[in-house]
């Protein structure tokens, strides 16, 4: 049929895909992650695969939108100014980047905290293929942040990112030290995000130090509740990690999470 349409969900890349006729009416549905097509009208099966041809990875399953679980009654009731999904790595430096009007070197310290934040964001979001669910720059009461909140099989990770700036970096019980520059309180802020997190969230928050760019990492040995991971780590580890939640778990963390209420009440 022509005329429809497919349009993104979320950030690029993410969530569903949605078919539309002309006066925006959608007739189905493409979701990436389970690779399954929800009509709406069986009648429009032909054109609508027509249309997501470009987009489907393999042969998908097709039929009828499948009963929402509890949890995507909560997320489909959910008003967009209130949903932190759509949000981006860094997406508050991005606005002072835009808008903002510091000097020529904080510009360049910005631009360097943004592009580690969309790298370690990346690496994250690459986990979605593999039952992972990833939340960026969730905001905590009193202006804090927590760059990254990875929700898996293996439990909930609250991640701090650190630019390394091709310099050395020394991860300390307290702080973090990048070159020759003061120490930064990176660890006392994610250890205090992730509890709070925790609260929020009402299960255990791991706190992780993700390094981005350094030429050398050290982490101290006495640090035994923070884990301090680098790009090229953090696949690796979180998808060989112990599963220590059931299977409705992390999406049921997930949409309680992704409300901006559970974190700004």
């Amino acid at each position: 049929m022509r005329g429809l349409t497919v349009l993104p969900s979320g950030r690029p890349g993410r969530g569903r895909l949605f078919v539309n006729l002309p006066d925006g009416r959608a007739v189905a549905w493409y979701d990436r992650r389970a690779n399954r097509v929800s009509l709406l009208e069986e009648a429009r099966r032909e054109a609508v695969l027509a249309a997501l041809r470009p987009y489907l990875s393999g042969e998908p399953a097709v039929g009828p939108p499948p009963v929402p679980t509890p949890a995507e009654r909560l997320r489909l009731a959910l008003p967009p100014d209130r949903d932190l999904a759509p949000n981006r790595p860094g997406e508050p430096l991005l606005g002072e980047l835009g808008y903002g009007s510091p000097g020529t070197r904080a510009r360049h310290r910005l631009r360097r905290e943004l592009e580690a934040r969309e790298l370690m964001g990346a690496e994250l979001d690459a986990l979605e293929a593999m039952d992972w669910r990833v939340l960026h720059a969730v905001p905590l009461p009193g202006g804090g942040l927590i760059d990254h909140l990875l929700i898996g099989p293996a439990g909930v990770f609250c991640v701090v990112t650190v630019a390394g700036g091709r310099r050395r970096v020394r991860v300390g019980d307290l702080l973090v030290t990048v070159g020759r520059a003061d120490p930064r309180p990176d660890v006392r802020h994610v250890r205090g995000a992730a509890a709070h997190a925790a609260l929020a969230l009402r299960t255990p928050v791991t706190p992780v130090v993700a390094v981005v760019d350094a030429s050398a990492v050290e982490a101290a040995a006495t640090l035994r509740d923070v884990l301090v991971l680098q790009p090229h780590t953090a696949a690796p580890y979180f998808t060989t990690a112990t599963p220590t939640l059931k299977p409705p778990d992390p999406d049921t963390l997930f949409s309680l999470a992704r409300d901006t209420t559970t974190w700004l009440p």
